[in-house]
């Protein structure tokens, strides 16, 4: 089992109902990062958004460490620029406490603003996913614990937005961003954006490399295989995960959609 470098590749991966899970799978070297990125959409993100990286000291010697694992001679920018994904550096401040943020170059963000980010721990970071404290912190710190430099994990999630733009950080309340999708027009008004995360350890820093890459797809150039499951998550998440993903403001849309394509094959 792996991970693809597409939307219709990795839904299949991603969580779409049920409980919060990590969902990592194991990944190859060669499968770590994408093989084909566009490296001028990553440019004129940066080049627009300066503030999108931000390197804390402590942080050198993983991204010097990390530039040569890339093949990249310069700082922690230089490296985003050389991939298609956003590249995070946790650092550990004594064996067994938790990760934190040090550094940090994320050109397309998911709804998140580094600022706000860096600095905190893995459980701090993901404080507004619901259950995620009580479901999955201990869990993911042991995991980032005991994480080895020799192997990889990846796994996705997948978001129902009113966008295909690379940086998603929406700045209308929910009901605006989606007062204009139908069930007669959510094919072309809707997509599916998942994020692609891998992590790795580094062998000498100890420091852990977070990748994150953006891939979106239109709601109408998906298989029915893949609609029939992202259609899974208007009725799969909880009350709280619905609605920290604005699912409310679109589930009629994306339901009503996917029946009239599916048919009878909409669980």
């Amino acid at each position: 089992m792996t991970l693809g470098f597409s939307v219709e590749a990795l839904l299949p991966q991603a969580r779409v109902e049920g409980p919060l899970r990590m969902g990592l799978v194991r990944l190859p070297e060669a499968e770590w990062l994408d093989p084909t990125p566009d490296l001028a959409a990553r440019a004129e993100a940066f080049d627009a958004h300066p503030h999108s990286v931000i390197a804390r000291p402590e942080a050198a010697e993983a991204i010097a460490e990390l530039g040569g694992l890339l093949g990249v001679e310069g700082d922690l920018e230089t490296c985003a620029r050389a991939c298609w994904e956003d590249l995070c550096i946790m650092v550990q401040d004594a064996p067994g406490v938790p990760f934190r943020l040090a550094a940090a170059a994320v050109a397309f963000p998911t709804d998140w603003r580094l600022e706000e980010k860096m600095g905190l721990s893995t459980a701090a970071i993901h404080a507004p996913i619901g259950r995620y404290e009580e479901a999955l912190a201990s869990g993911v710190d042991t995991f980032l614990e005991g994480l080895q430099s020799f192997n990889i994990f990846g796994r996705t999630n997948a978001f129902v937005v009113a966008s295909d733009a690379l940086r998603y950080l929406p700045d209308m309340a929910p009901e605006a961003r989606f007062a204009h999708v139908t069930p007669e027009n959510a094919g072309s008004t809707l997509f599916v954006r998942c994020e692609r995360e891998a992590l790795r350890r580094l062998k000498r820093s100890r420091a852990i490399v977070f990748t994150i890459g953006i891939y979106r797809a239109r709601l109408d150039s998906l298989s029915d295989a893949a609609l029939a499951r992202i259609a899974r998550s208007v009725e799969g998440f909880g009350a709280d995960e619905a609605a920290r993903r604005a699912a409310p403001h679109y589930a009629d849309a994306l339901r009503g959609y996917a029946q009239r394509r599916l048919g009878e094959t909409v669980q």
